[in-house]
């Protein structure tokens, strides 16, 4: 089997109207609504693309599962999107009411990154790579 890229994310919501609002301010244009699938289809024009899904359950008090309960359940716990400066997206992001959880960090790796939430408390990491 050959891999040729990731296609897109999917990503669980409770509300189509704030998840679409929130993504449309980081550049996400949508491309496909199908509310009998319960899907948003969102592009960006450097070619991510992210499915929302909605029907997501809101018993845990707006905790996202898996990245703010002391148990550490398995699954996808963000996803990094690479940006050019990881400072000139954090103004960029607060500018726009985007509240900026970490960061900027910079890992072993040599990457410095900051970290959002969606609407849903769904982790975005915004990673600039190092310099060579």
């Amino acid at each position: 089997m050959k891999i040729n890229s990731l296609d897109h994310v999917g990503i669980r919501v409770m509300n189509f109207d704030k998840a679409v609002g929130f993504y449309e301010k980081l550049g996400f244009t949508v491309t496909r609504r199908d509310l009998k699938e319960h899907v948003m289809v969102l592009k960006h024009p450097s070619g991510i693309e992210i499915n929302l899904l909605d029907s997501g359950n809101d018993d845990n008090e707006r905790k996202n599962v898996l990245m703010d309960m002391e148990m550490k359940y398995p699954g996808y716990t963000h996803y990094a999107i690479e940006v050019d400066s990881a400072v000139e997206a954090k103004r960029y992001l607060e500018s726009l009411g985007v509240a900026v959880t970490e960061g900027p960090v910079t890992f072993g790796d040599g990457k410095t990154s900051i970290f959002v939430r969606d609407p849903d408390a769904n982790v975005i990491e915004f990673t600039e790579l190092p310099r060579r």
